[in-house]
């Protein structure tokens, strides 16, 4: 797609294609490698039924491409007006080849509306922000947005007082600091949390409860599983073991909980889990912990490898404006006071900025490659 040109070059492609009226396509970034266009074998035969052919956030291996039909894509939009409260007017302020972008266009179909794109090929203007919301005049509006962008609006009052305007600002990408929804909330954002992933066509459950129809359930080791009409068919390149092997449902990559009511809670991604002395930690609910201090802006937790421990938690921080370096043994006894001793970091490291990948979820592979290189034995 042509930078900036999501609305006008990809918007007539997906009615058609959500109309049954022309073939699947795959929507990618301008910057995507032929290789990765190879690999999900664009060009070649696919099912009459599908619509389109999402590429999936996982950053290793051959690109696994989610086959999602219309009726699941449309399922999804109207799961998320029902939600909302109504169909409206969407803001799109993410790159329309991720499935939160796709989706905000998908809504709009839904709903018969013509979208407003703020172009985000060379980044987030929030400069921007405050003139796309005011064009997209009255009756409901909405925007889905990651937690990267809305802290970076709330720090500029004419961007948080017209996000504050909109019926709804859907959150995604992965876990919001706590600083973050608390600051949106003292500005009157009314920010919903979302939970999804292009194999369940974008967020399926909002602020812990899914959607209409989504079913949700604990697998096993904790896993998350998701089933309902927003599923998608499967993967173009199919991987072993097949997380759509059971029929209906799809077992996804991070681990959570169900409380008694049905409210889910996302622990994080299974291939996150930090094994240190025996013990598994989660870096999900550690990062929450230590978002809740004062001095810590964002925070991202990994591990290690540790000769004595197998692993030890590791924190990043990114301190709060104005605030002094907190220290670790501060920060660990502040994990303590919520969580059991084990969790709290071992080791920490303050840094100006947290690497991210696709829309701005955190990358803690890449902190923890750049930090286990000759590191010895915690004490």
């Amino acid at each position: 797609m042509p930078p900036g040109g999501a609305v006008a070059t990809l918007l007539p492609a997906l009615q058609e294609v959500l109309d049954g009226r022309n073939d699947a396509f795959t929507p990618v970034g301008t910057d995507t490698d032929p290789a990765t266009l190879t690999a999900l074998r664009v060009g070649e035969p696919i099912s009459d039924d599908l619509a389109l052919v999402v590429t999936t956030s996982g950053t290793t291996g051959t690109p696994k491409g989610a086959l999602l039909t219309a009726a699941s894509l449309m399922a999804s939009a109207a799961a998320t007006h029902e939600r909302l409260g109504g169909p409206g007017r969407w803001l799109l302020a993410l790159p329309a080849h991720h499935i939160a972008g796709i989706q905000v266009l998908v809504r709009s179909v839904a709903s018969g509306t013509d979208p407003v794109e703020l172009d985000v090929t060379t980044g987030f203007d929030v400069a921007q922000l405050a003139a796309a919301v005011s064009a997209l005049g009255s009756g409901r509006r909405y925007t889905s947005l990651v937690a990267t962008q809305l802290a970076k609006a709330l720090t500029v009052p004419a961007s948080a007082a017209a996000l504050a305007e909109l019926d709804a600002v859907l959150l995604g990408g992965g876990p919001a600091p706590q600083p973050v929804l608390d600051a949106a909330a003292t500005a009157g954002v009314r920010v919903v949390r979302t939970y999804g992933m292009s194999e369940t066509a974008g967020g399926c459950v909002y602020d812990g409860i899914p959607l209409s129809g989504v079913r949700v359930r604990i697998g096993s080791e904790g896993r998350i599983t998701i089933g309902g009409p927003t599923l998608a068919r499967g993967y173009r390149n199919p991987v072993e073991p097949d997380p759509f092997a059971q029929p209906g449902w799809f077992v996804t990559d991070d681990v959570g909980a169900l409380d008694s009511s049905g409210r889910l809670t996302v622990l994080g991604r299974a291939d996150d889990a930090i094994s240190t002395g025996g013990l598994t930690v989660l870096p999900g609910p550690v990062e929450s912990a230590l978002s809740t201090h004062p001095a810590v802006a964002e925070c991202a937790v990994f591990g290690i490898d540790d000769d004595r421990l197998g692993q030890r938690v590791v924190a990043a921080v990114v301190t709060a404006p104005g605030a002094a370096p907190p220290t670790l043994e501060e920060l660990r006894a502040h994990v303590a006071e919520s969580l059991d001793s084990t969790a709290a970091p071992r080791e920490l490291h303050l840094v100006a900025s947290l690497p991210r990948r696709g829309i701005g979820k955190l990358d803690r592979k890449a902190l923890a490659h750049q930090f286990s290189a000759g590191r010895k034995a915690s004490g």
